[in-house]
């Protein structure tokens, strides 16, 4: 049985990428008469900054990178770290006293690195002035006055002083239109004569390397200083050897182990596919997204502002700071590029047919509300999708409401409590009644308000929402939406009458009652508290006009403000839905004297299962 070809491509390239021995540069090599040479020279490109070519012949070559120059390689001084070269051109030019010399070695001659230097032994500083006028040549003449000069190029004179060597020339030079040159130069003239400045210059001399700190340690950790020629930077030797030496083979087997692992997981997709409700491919999905692009574009939404899934990674800093979890997906604190704090709620994948997030769009889009949060922008970008909400530092009521007790009461006081109880009914009575069309909300809840820095409440979370006329009174609905411990009794079962607006006043009831925290306190008089259904217990006290027993009720108003909510409370859970008041009616009896309000009727349903406090919303419960 033969070895796969994936198998055997993955060894190749393995061995290629990690086999150590080949890929090493050495610390040295021989280089003929000249014996062993080190960094930063060497005889290959890949390993060294500088290379040393032809060493098996008498005189090797050395490649400085000059543009068509290479230095015959005369001795080498490790201790000292410099390198005796010979300039064949240069050799020529002083041989025949061409005045090209002056044209030829400038300062900047050496190629300038940000990774390496280079010092000129012996070297001399000359400065060739431009003759331009004879006040000019007067003043350059008395400006070097003590120093030799050669007259014998068209158009500038050189000045020198031999043996001087200055590496910064005077700023008086440059005004008298001078630039300065740097030559090397005999060590000693001789029976030479230094007004002579053929005689006085070499092709011969010392080239000393300074090799920068950062590239020294590059080489220490095993890296390659790069031939970048504005800045400097450190590529691993291994990379180094393999993209330039094997480039095309590891492109070829990477090509191909991709290829093989393409259509791997091509197949894995395709499996899970197959079990999933997108049998037929992805076509399902994408006729999902292009009904909802088709949704957004034609219903106008588009004015609010659409981000991208990059926007919404740069927006929340890479997900960094999470405020909140549910079934619905997450919510990241975020800030815009203006500095406005926003909360982004990230939503799960695509269900069913997207109806959570064009119910969150065309909902809360239509609405404009000081107890309803603002939506500010949105994202439908592949299977990304998010939301972008104004920031409520307050968090959600659920918070206050079970992570506290009395603390939380004796901190906000009833007063707060009531008017943010106010709040939530102002923001329903304005979604059931205030707009152009109807907006029922099915799950109010404390998760779902949120508080800002003053404690105002704003309803939040239209996932669950419907859109119905005005006018009609009953909707239809496939199957039970909303929380468990808020569900009104018709959204479970239709014995119970018609779903209508009339569902979200039983929620928004609950949740009053849960705020007064009467919950907390069915443990007073009763052993079992699980099969206890607590609105018979508050009913009890009120109707036998007994004291409330609430956490923080120190004076007479508090015990109105809770009183009142209990009794509004009371009426919004009434079982039959014609019994529920409006939640226009709501905000009128809360905003009215609690004198002017009935006991409604004992509610009559035998307790339910109580959900634990932090139960997930139920999205499709069939019946």
């Amino acid at each position: 049985m033969g070895v796969p070809p994936s198998i055997l491509a993955l060894f190749l390239l393995f061995h290629l990428l990690f086999d150590h021995s080949s890929g090493k540069c050495p610390d040295s090599f021989n280089c003929g008469t000249h014996g062993q040479i080190r960094f930063p020279l060497s005889n290959s490109t890949n390993c060294g900054l500088y290379t040393v070519q032809n060493c098996t012949d008498p005189v090797p070559k050395l490649n400085l990178e000059r543009k068509e120059v290479l230095y015959d390689l005369d001795t080498i001084n490790v201790s000292e770290n410099s390198i005796r070269v010979n300039d064949p051109n240069l050799g020529d030019l002083i041989r025949t006293n061409g005045c090209d010399v002056f044209a030829y070695y400038l300062v900047w001659s050496l190629p300038i690195r940000p990774y390496i230097s280079f010092t000129i032994s012996p070297g001399l500083t000359l400065f060739k002035c431009t003759t331009k006028s004879p006040e000019l040549d007067k003043k350059q003449d008395e400006y070097f006055r003590g120093n030799d000069s050669y007259r014998g190029c068209s158009g500038y004179t050189v000045y020198y002083k031999y043996p001087y060597h200055s590496s910064v020339s005077s700023n008086a030079s440059f005004g008298l239109n001078c630039l300065p040159i740097e030559l090397p130069r005999v060590s000693e003239l001789g029976s030479r004569n230094a007004s002579d400045v053929f005689s006085v210059l070499a092709s011969k001399f010392d080239i000393r390397l300074h090799v920068s700190k950062a590239c020294q340690q590059c080489r220490h950790k095993g890296g390659q200083c790069s031939r970048d020629i504005t800045r400097f930077r450190c590529t691993n030797k291994k990379e180094v050897l393999a993209g330039r030496s094997r480039l095309p083979l590891i492109l070829g087997i990477v090509v191909s182990i991709v290829g093989i692992m393409g259509i791997l997981l091509f197949c894995i997709i395709m499996k899970k596919l197959s079990k999933s409700e997108y049998t037929f491919f992805w076509k399902k999905k994408t006729e999902n997204c292009r009904n909802i692009e088709a949704f957004l574009k034609n219903c106008g939404y588009l004015s609010l502002k659409r981000y991208t899934y990059s926007d919404i990674k740069k927006i929340t800093n890479s997900f960094r700071t999470k405020l909140g979890q549910g079934g619905f997906g997450c919510v990241f604190k975020g800030k815009l590029e203006n500095d406005y704090l926003v909360a982004v709620k990230v939503l799960k994948e695509l269900k069913g047919n997207g109806e959570d997030f064009i119910n969150e769009v065309a909902t809360i889009s239509r609405t404009s509300h000081v107890n309803i949060v603002t939506l500010l922008g949105f994202c439908f970008e592949g299977h990304h999708r998010a939301l972008i909400y104004e920031f409520m530092p307050g968090g959600s009521l659920d918070n206050l409401v079970h992570d506290g007790g009395s603390s939380t009461y004796r901190q906000l006081g009833w007063d707060r409590m009531y008017q943010i109880a106010v709040g939530i009914a102002r923001g329903l009575e304005y979604l059931h009644h205030s707009c152009k069309t109807r907006i029922l909300h099915f799950d109010i809840k404390p998760h779902n308000i949120l508080l800002d820095e003053d404690f105002c409440p704003k309803i939040s979370d239209f996932g669950l929402a419907k859109l119905c006329p005005q006018k009609e009174s009953i909707i239809s609905l496939t199957g039970a939406r909303g929380t468990a411990g808020y569900i009104a009794p018709e959204v479970f079962s239709r014995n119970f009458g018609g779903i209508s607006h009339k569902s979200d006043v039983y929620s928004y009831g609950m949740m009053v009652l849960e705020m007064v925290g009467v919950r907390k306190n069915i443990s007073v008089d009763v052993d079992c508290t699980s099969e206890i259904y607590f609105p018979h217990w508050v009913y009890k006290r009120l109707e036998l006009d007994e004291e409330l027993g609430l956490h923080g009720i120190m004076d007479g108003e508090a015990n109105t403000s809770a009183r009142k909510m209990i009794i509004v409370g009371l009426w919004c859970i009434q079982t039959d839905p014609s019994n529920r008041p409006s939640m226009r009616r709501v905000v009128e009896m809360l905003e009215g004297s609690v004198e002017s309000l009935q006991i409604p009727p004992k509610p009559y349903l035998s307790s339910p299962s109580r959900a634990p406090v932090d139960s997930s919303t139920t999205h499709a419960m069939t019946l």
